[in-house]
């Protein structure tokens, strides 16, 4: 009897271990995953205040959100397969290159100048046009075949190019071509943080079309500051990226003009804005618009379909198609498109 015990124990021993050592593995063991699914609705009028402001009371304008999470072990992965209308996406192609400080930068650095192009955009809209002093060339990412790789980095901005002041991409570009060829080096002044640095960066180029033109090979914008003739003050937030810049815009022009513009409606909706008032594609639009349907949103704003490569206009409407949902959704181009659909409700 004893025997049989001794040896019943020390199976259950060995099984506990198996199962502690499996656990282990499936929890320490780093994956490159990242999964996606429906976020949340979140109301303007929590995250921006215009001076002197009047938000609709009744209606509301909203923005949605997608939950990502980083999928850095084998339990979490699970919870990606086995989990409702979740999407797994592997880290290069979420974040390329970047690692996850630099990709926080990016992150954050889309959302402010998401929040400035609104509100160019939407007092140009409203007859109040802003002053824009560009300042530089923000740095977003860098090609893998970039030759400035390991001296530029993701949120270095670029201030000057072979000694003459740049603030904005075309004087860059105009800098490089105008003296430079493929392989010549490009002597580069650069803010990383408060310290500036001056960096020395070889060209390169192109297998496209334009494969005689010497580049830098980098993702970039430029960079500005503005003094708004009225105080719009935005709430800190985790969310970041450049999606909720129409949103932003038409909860900007709500508040600054009489009366409701969102007629009384439940709205929401998705697109990035630039100072001129153009939507443009956005990611995570199919998570979006399941969020808004369980929300009960009536009326979603998404951007239009322009070149071949778009997709989020024909995404959504299948998506919306495919599920039965009752959500109106408007595809738009520019923000005035979108105040011209809100004014035709009140008509």
């Amino acid at each position: 009897m004893t025997r049989n015990t001794n040896a019943s124990n020390k199976k259950r021993l060995i099984s506990l271990l198996s199962l502690i050592l499996i656990l282990a593995l499936l929890t320490l063991i780093p994956l490159p995953y990242y999964i996606y699914q429906p976020g949340t609705i979140e109301k303007l009028t929590d995250f921006v205040k215009v001076e002197n402001g009047h938000a609709s009371e009744i209606g509301s304008f909203n923005l949605t959100t997608v939950l990502s999470i980083k999928a850095n072990n084998a339990l979490t992965l699970l919870y990606g397969l086995f989990a409702k209308d979740t999407e797994i996406r592997k880290s290069v192609k979420v974040r390329g290159t970047l690692t996850d400080a630099e990709y926080g930068i990016l992150l954050d650095h889309m959302m402010n100048s998401s929040q400035n192009n609104a509100v160019v955009a939407s007092l140009e809209a409203a007859g109040q046009p802003i002053p824009m002093t560009y300042t530089g060339i923000f740095v977003q990412a860098l090609y893998a075949e970039s030759k400035a790789a390991g001296m530029l980095l993701p949120g270095d901005v670029i201030v000057e190019a072979e000694g003459k002041p740049v603030t904005r991409i075309n004087e860059l570009a105009s800098v490089i071509v105008q003296s430079k060829k493929i392989g010549d080096m490009l002597e580069l002044v650069v803010l990383r943080g408060k310290e500036r640095h001056t960096l020395t960066v070889e060209l390169y180029g192109d297998d496209g079309d334009d494969a005689a033109v010497p580049r830098i090979g980098i993702v970039s914008e430029d960079q500005y500051t503005i003094k708004p003739p009225v105080s719009v003050v935005y709430k800190e937030s985790e969310i970041g990226g450049p999606s909720a810049g129409l949103m932003f815009s038409l909860e900007i022009l709500d508040q600054l003009t009489e009366g409701e513009l969102t007629h009384g409606k439940f709205i929401a909706g998705t697109g990035t804005i630039d100072a001129g008032g153009n939507v443009g594609q956005i990611g995570g639009i199919r998570d979006k618009i399941i969020a808004a349907e369980l929300a009960g949103v009536e009326i979603f704003f998404c951007p239009a379909d322009v070149k071949a490569s778009d997709s989020n206009e024909k995404d959504i409407l299948d998506e919306a198609r495919k599920r039965g949902y009752k959500v109106t959704i408007v595809p738009v181009h520019t923000l005035a498109e979108a105040m011209n659909y809100l004014e035709r409700l009140g008509a």
